[in-house]
């Protein structure tokens, strides 16, 4: 890997790395953890995995993991109501090219890397650690998929820091959802300063260094606002064991209903 690009080769890759391609001509990026095995676990929204939605439909989406799968007969495997997937490697690049999260960068070659969702300043956390939460994940899920608080890039920073942001209304730890905000929200705050600079490089100089620093402040290895989360403990965390036992009760109620009827 390298300061331009963080593209590798397949038998570069190890089991516990967080790898990912780009989608839509490098529209966006699709992140997961390699677990060995050319099996890749990763995170999507539950909505473009129904299985009771025609399959035709999904082949419009190149991160959609097809059943039928030629390789790996468990290629698409998933828990009910769940968004993490177990994937071969095949079918999660969709024939794009292979690119590996770079981990403990240092400030300098974070700002130097102008698109979000290729690295980070945190470190990461034994290989071991990492794909032992990547399994639990697959079997008891990783919370609903939000765009930009709970994303795929989200799931595979956890998996590899177990790091959660304390407060999670507002951005979360994709380097790629805060690209998307820091670019307007650089601009916005520059906007002023064309009053002030006659020149276009200038403003443009202003607005990129803004956009830089944005990203930098919402890094997960910079932000104070992160506590170390057991993945056991995840689901009590982000509060999800309370909807499930809310479920789990509604569920209950039901089926006294039907027995008694």
């Amino acid at each position: 890997m390298g300061l331009l690009t963080n593209r590798v080769e397949r038998n570069e890759i190890k089991p516990g790395d967080h790898i990912y391609t780009y989608r839509a001509v490098f529209a966006y990026s699709h992140h997961g953890i390699f677990v060995g095995g050319s099996k890749v676990v990763h995170f999507r929204p539950e909505r473009n995995l129904d299985s009771s939605i025609d399959t035709s439909s999904n082949l419009l989406d190149p991160t959609f993991p097809q059943s039928t799968c030629p390789t790996f007969p468990d290629c698409g495997f998933r828990q009910p109501n769940s968004g993490v997937v177990l994937s071969c490697l095949d079918c999660f690049l969709r024939k794009g090219s292979l690119y590996c999260f770079e981990y403990g960068v240092t400030p300098s070659v974070f700002l130097a890397k102008v698109r979000g969702g290729t690295c980070t300043t945190a470190a990461s956390d034994p290989l071991e650690t990492v794909i032992h939460r990547a399994m639990y994940l697959l079997q008891n899920g990783f919370g609903n998929y939000d765009i930009f608080e709970n994303n795929c890039e989200d799931f595979a920073l956890y998996c590899k820091t177990g790091l959660l942001i304390l407060d999670n209304l507002g951005i979360g730890r994709s380097g790629q959802a805060s690209s998307v905000i820091g670019a307007p929200l650089a601009a916005l705050l520059s906007s002023p300063l064309k009053l002030l600079m006659p020149s276009p490089i200038g403003v443009a100089t202003v607005t990129a260094g803004m956009y830089c620093m944005t990203r930098y402040a919402t890094d997960i290895g910079i932000r104070t606002d992160v506590i170390k989360v057991a993945v056991e403990d995840l689901a009590v965390n982000l509060g999800w064991a309370g909807r499930h036992d809310e479920a789990a009760e509604e569920n209950e109620a039901s089926n006294r209903q039907v027995v008694a009827l």
